[in-house]
């Protein structure tokens, strides 16, 4: 299966996630923005222009957009659906914040971004966070049955014993989150998934906190890859 590796903490690369992909996968389409400017938790729009640059021209369903703080590029990656779709948020946040900045993109405001501007956005799920839904439930997809579905998920609703991430977590496990994954595309078009959720060791991350991000993720595609 193909994947698209954005770098801006360089996560991937100490994790070994990317040379383990490179290995695995039919073929990876790697960004590299680590010099990039303008771009941590919010987005400028000379960051976001130069990121929109890199993203013109066909590109894989699943999509690995590093940590948390990089989110947003799930608003800018769904602006380019052209066809009707639903949105499903796995997150222990609910990212539907105002901009604290003046109307600039964040990790924290992305789905209001989306749920305002995105005119092919028919409706937003989200699991996880105080308030929003505890699971996929069955109901929900039924009445959707067939149609599209963008799946973005942030690994910080998991416990620690699954992720590492740099934002507070939640209670969910591995096997929680792989079920919502194949009942999502088992029964509906899912158009892409995108994951995030990694700790840089200039954030901190240990070496345990590598591995276990690593092993996550090897989980994560290899369960995605037999189900698309």
């Amino acid at each position: 299966m193909n994947s698209l590796v954005f770098s801006f903490s360089e996560a991937y690369e100490k994790e070994g996630f990317l040379q383990w992909l490179q290995k695995e996968a039919d073929e990876v389409l790697y960004r590299d923005f680590r010099a990039l400017e303008g771009c941590c938790c919010y987005c400028d729009e000379s960051a976001q222009e130069a990121i929109e640059m890199a993203l013109e021209g066909p590109l894989p369903r699943l999509r690995w957009l590093d940590s948390g703080d990089y989110h947003y590029l799930s608003y800018l990656l769904a602006k380019r659906q052209q066809a009707p779709f639903h949105l499903v948020l796995m997150d222990n946040h609910p990212d539907n914040q105002a901009p604290a900045f003046g109307g600039v993109l964040s990790c924290g405001g992305w789905v209001k971004e989306a749920r305002e501007r995105l005119d092919k956005l028919r409706d937003i799920l989200t699991v996880g966070p105080e308030g929003g839904e505890k699971e996929v439930s069955a109901r929900w997809v039924e009445a959707r049955r067939g149609e599209k579905v963008y799946v973005s998920l942030d690994k910080d609703i998991m416990r620690r014993e699954y992720a590492r991430t740099d934002w507070s977590q939640g209670a969910y496990g591995l096997e929680e989150v792989k079920r919502m994954l194949a009942l999502l595309t088992e029964n509906m078009e899912v158009v892409a998934v995108d994951i995030c959720g990694e700790t840089a060791p200039s954030k901190g991350a240990t070496g345990e906190d590598l591995r276990i991000n690593l092993e996550t993720n090897k989980e994560l595609y290899s369960f995605i890859d037999s189900h698309f």
